[in-house]
């Protein structure tokens, strides 16, 4: 079996298109794995240069739109790997995570890179997540 026909590819709508070759998500049997979001609005450009909370507020309510096209939920989440461009921005990303999940507390990579893919972009997450 070819992997086309295992892998279904999950493109969620309001939500900007993904930037190069790959696609919002990809579900694998019961397994959903979300591509890295970034805070973009309708025209692709990063919003609240300044504020990494609110790009990972923007994020986060771009994420559950891309589980919902795959048709799961947020409270599915199984892990997330959040990438950060200064980590003193730790405190307010994972405040504006746990205001997102409640009291789920998936499992959870933090990382601080050097740059992310659009220029002002602070904060990028994937995830996994389980499907229905």
């Amino acid at each position: 079996m070819n992997a086309k026909s295992v892998l279904t590819e999950v493109i969620a709508e309001d939500v900007p298109a993904p930037r190069g070759h790959f696609s919002h998500a990809v579900r694998s049997g019961s397994s959903i794995f979300v591509s890295g979001l970034l805070a973009l609005d309708s025209d692709g450009v990063v919003i609240a240069q300044d504020d990494a909370a609110e790009q990972a507020r923007q994020i986060l309510a771009a994420l559950e739109k891309v589980l919902q096209a795959a048709g799961s939920s947020k409270g599915q989440i199984a892990k997330f790997t959040i990438y950060l461009t200064d980590l003193d921005d730790r405190i307010a990303v994972g405040e504006a995570r746990a205001e997102f999940m409640g009291e789920a507390r998936p499992a959870s990579t933090l990382v601080e890179v050097s740059g992310l893919a659009a220029v002002g972009a602070r904060v990028e997450i994937e995830a996994i997540a389980a499907a229905g």
